[in-house]
């Protein structure tokens, strides 16, 4: 069993209920979709749930970035169950009751703040901020319990409050707070909300074209993944006792740490092209390893290993899924 104990991992983000099946041709081509591709929805893409779960074999997961990454923390720790706690919005409605059910076979603390202005999976942007979800008493002991936080920078669109009050009892209570750069726009869009957060961010993670994006944004006159990883490190930080932790992964490349002072790189698992089934989860998955390690209090290189060995199993599975057990020591 591990040394995690339940609550100690907490993550706050826009929980989704990814539904997955097998379609042909007519279906792509009726919504104008790629084999392969993700895209962000938009109104002509509405009646595409209600068909494809008619139509076809479906299958449900509880997903969305943060979520993810917490579910396979909680995979790859196995024992004791709700290490993961979750944090999201969803809406009073058929999937927001399957995204319940699938976050308890998950086995992480899901405390969703439940709505009937939006549908589940749809931006919730009011949610936090209305009804103050974080802090009612028996949420905020939530907060509290945990010793390592996860929010991606998907969050910063929604609620950089909620984010900042988070961050802020990490930094004063010297606990560790991690972000995602989770994606270009948000380095260049919502750069403002980012760099409000970014003094209390301990261990911040993104992958190459993430990095260019975030160093194009601070001006940093470079594409080099390394001296980028040492210029965020060197970004001003609250609490002084932790030097920030910078992971830049590089897809089949090696990953990219700042350990104290210096630049270590670590080579990925090797894997067939051939093995590859879908590249989507890859992040989620190497952070969700990277966070099971750290709530145990391992050193970082067991940390990089455990975000490899994720990595590379949820890549061969079609979306955010995982086999029963983990096979890592």
């Amino acid at each position: 069993m591990s040394s995690a104990s339940p609550n100690s991992l907490f993550g706050m983000g826009n929980p989704l209920l990814d539904i997955s099946a097998v379609v042909d041709k007519d279906f792509l081509d009726k919504y104008t979709l790629k084999p392969n591709d993700q895209i962000l929805a938009e109104d002509k893409h509405k009646a595409l749930f209600e068909e494809l779960v008619k139509k076809f074999k479906v299958e449900y997961h509880a997903g969305g970035a943060t979520q993810n990454s917490i579910k396979i923390a909680q995979w790859m720790i196995q024992e004791p169950h709700n290490v993961g706690t979750f944090f999201g919005c969803i809406g009073k409605d058929k999937f927001g009751g399957i995204l319940k059910q699938k976050s308890e076979e998950a086995h992480i603390d899901a405390r969703y703040y439940e709505q009937d202005e939006e549908p589940t999976g749809t931006s919730a942007a009011n949610c936090y901020k209305k009804d103050k979800h974080l802090d009612l008493e028996d949420n905020w002991k939530l907060v509290e319990k945990a010793k390592v936080y996860y929010i991606a920078g998907f969050f910063l669109t929604v609620s950089l409050e909620s984010i900042l009050k988070v961050a802020k009892h990490a930094s004063e209570n010297n606990k560790l707070f991690c972000m995602n750069l989770s994606a270009p726009f948000i380095c260049q869009f919502f750069k403002d909300n980012l760099m409000q957060v970014m003094p209390y961010v301990d261990v911040l993670f993104g992958n190459e074209t993430e990095a260019v994006a975030f160093a194009e944004a601070q001006d940093f006159e470079t594409k080099d993944i390394e001296e980028i990883a040492k210029k965020a490190q060197a970004l001003p930080k609250v609490n002084a006792k932790r030097q920030r932790i910078v992971v830049l992964t590089q897809g089949k490349d090696d990953t990219v740490v700042t350990m104290s002072d210096k630049i270590e790189t670590f080579p990925v698992l090797k894997i067939d092209p051939k093995d590859i089934v879908d590249t989507n989860g890859a992040g989620d998955a190497f952070v969700g390893g990277f966070l099971s390690e750290l709530v145990q209090e391992k050193p970082l290189d067991q940390c990089v290993k455990a975000a490899h060995y994720a990595a590379n199993v949820i890549i061969r599975q079609a979306g955010c899924t995982f086999p029963e057990k983990p096979d890592f020591n």
